[in-house]
């Protein structure tokens, strides 16, 4: 079912005894399918269910941290590295950040295939000097930015916005106010 971009087999309502499978019945996404059969002819060989699972669940639900992945494959987080890597390797997936905080999308090379150009940079996200114009143009209508704002606006991390909010502070083009939580980022 993966193979053919359908989705997963639900066994969510197993229990101790007994196995229920619910099967969900929906088109084959054919140029999900002309990727895999692709890549499976580069490398003449079929393509690893956990890779499919991978790709199947990016497909669904854009990025992902190895975590998440852990769950569906039910691997350590180690094992799971190294589908992923192979995956990279092979330009099927992109990695976005560093340490826990890593996550995944499908490459630029797979969005093309399936025709969704501009789906591609939505999950991308913005670089970063897009995301000091946008914290600043944030703050010219706002009065200020918090750390979560910052975080909501640019689709990234808590932790990732505190080191943007971070850097911008340095660099003198904001200026924190308040301590803690509490602080907010003016000009």
């Amino acid at each position: 079912m993966l193979r053919y971009g359908r989705p997963a087999p639900d066994y969510s309502m197993s229990d101790d005894s007994t196995v229920i499978v619910q099967m969900l019945g929906s088109r084959a996404d054919l140029a999900f399918l002309k990727m895999i059969l692709l890549r499976e002819e580069q490398t003449n060989s079929a393509m690893p269910v956990d890779s499919l699972i991978i790709l199947s669940r990016l497909r669904e639900e854009r990025r992902l941290t190895t975590s998440e992945f852990a769950i569906s494959l039910q691997k350590t987080e180690v094992a799971v590295r190294a589908a992923l890597e192979k995956l990279v390797e092979s330009g099927l997936i992109e990695p976005h950040g560093t340490g826990r905080s890593r996550s995944y999308t499908l490459s630029i090379k797979v969005y093309s295939s399936t025709g969704q150009h501009s789906a591609y940079i939505r999950q991308v996200g913005f670089d970063p000097i897009q995301q000091e114009q946008m914290i600043l143009k944030y703050i010219d209508t706002q009065g200020s930015i918090k750390r979560a704002d910052t975080a909501e606006l640019c689709k990234i991390s808590i932790f990732q916005a505190s080191r943007l909010l971070r850097k911008m502070s340095n660099s003198g083009m904001i200026h924190p106010k308040g301590q803690g939580k509490l602080t907010v980022y003016e000009r």
